[in-house]
């Protein structure tokens, strides 16, 4: 129950609210929560309970990605294709690195045997 009080400032928690509102965060923020909350109303719990409703759920999400990978096979074929080319050129690009490396470590010359006299540090 509302005391005599609270209802003398409704008025100015109503205009407050209304001046937060104006702002953008303040928008998204109501409109994510007011979509969380129909979302949640609308599938709820049942969805999750009832395995029937899960298994179908499950069915229709693979129907739609079979769909889906059997339009764009070429798409995604071609894209593999293309990530697999430039996994393989950076593999080369690498061995060419390292085989430069190994060619200037065995161009150098040895370091010097350090003395026997000085203790090493």
């Amino acid at each position: 129950m509302m005391s005599d009080e609270m209802l003398k400032k409704m008025p100015q928690i109503m205009s407050t609210a209304g001046h937060m509102m104006a702002q953008p965060v303040a928008k998204g923020a109501a409109l994510a929560a007011g979509g969380f909350a129909a979302g949640r109303s609308l599938l709820g719990f049942s969805l999750l309970r009832n395995p029937l409703t899960l298994l179908a759920a499950g069915v229709a999400a693979g129907v739609a990605a079979g769909f889906l990978a059997h339009k764009y096979q070429k798409e995604i074929i071609d894209g593999l294709a293309k990530a697999s080319g430039m996994g393989k050129d950076f593999a080369l690009h690498q061995k060419e690195n390292l085989a430069d490396l190994m060619a200037e470590a065995s161009e150098a010359p040895a370091p010097k045997a350090a003395d026997s006299d000085t203790p090493a540090a």
